[in-house]
């Protein structure tokens, strides 16, 4: 079986340089290259096509989100794998949306780095397990949220978020403009905000748009 092909994404050489030695000590690995920016890993994903990226989220240059996002789409065969100091809810969902396999945190006392690798590159997803609880109580969340709003909320919501208005929303849907305004009002009291724009916001960081 032919190694797997990693590539380095840290901006921190001492960083590099550790996981350089970890890795390349174990024929079940050959590290293609090992950069420190977004524009570096991209050039590099796109050229040599590497089985994981294993890459932190914050770089000098590209938001790690972003990069994720970029990676996967000038290489699709590669799986990116986070490994941060950096954790909280919204930023493990984040890495999930934009196509990470795993989400692994350095501050873990026993990291098993070389066994995520191997799990990743086999296809399997691998995180850390305070990123793995994360990501369930999101999706209870998400779930619950999805509950709150009828489909017809949801419906007029994505509407809004495209920037139309009550009466653009009228029209499209053939309601009337203060039936509109009634939904858009439970809306607001479901999601618990202010204004049209809060509820967009929250409708995405909770999965429901």
């Amino acid at each position: 079986m032919s190694p797997l092909r990693v590539l380095l994404v840290d901006d921190h050489q001492i960083v590099r340089q550790g996981l350089l030695s970890l890795i390349s000590s174990d024929p079940q690995f050959e590290v293609v290259g090992q950069v420190s920016t977004g524009a570096e890993a991209l050039h590099l994903a796109k050229k040599l096509s590497p089985d994981i990226a294993l890459m932190d989220l914050r770089l000098p240059d590209i938001d790690g989100i972003e990069l994720c996002r970029r990676i996967r789409q000038v290489s699709p065969h590669t799986a990116v794998l986070i490994l941060t100091a950096y954790i909280d809810p919204s930023l493990v969902n984040a890495c999930l949306q934009a196509g990470a396999c795993g989400y692994l945190l350095k501050d873990a006392e026993n990291l098993h780095l070389k066994e995520h690798l191997l799990a990743v590159g086999q296809g399997y997803h691998a995180y850390d397990p305070r990123a793995a609880s994360m990501l369930a109580d999101f999706a209870r969340r998400r779930g619950t949220q999805r509950d709150v709003l009828k489909p017809r909320e949801i419906e007029i919501l994505r509407l809004v978020a495209r920037g139309l208005s009550n009466r653009e929303i009228s029209e499209q849907l053939a309601l009337s403009e203060h039936t509109v305004k009634g939904y858009i009002k439970d809306i607001l009291d479901k999601l618990e905000v202010d204004s049209r724009v809060e509820a967009v916001m929250t409708a995405r960081e909770r999965g429901i748009l």
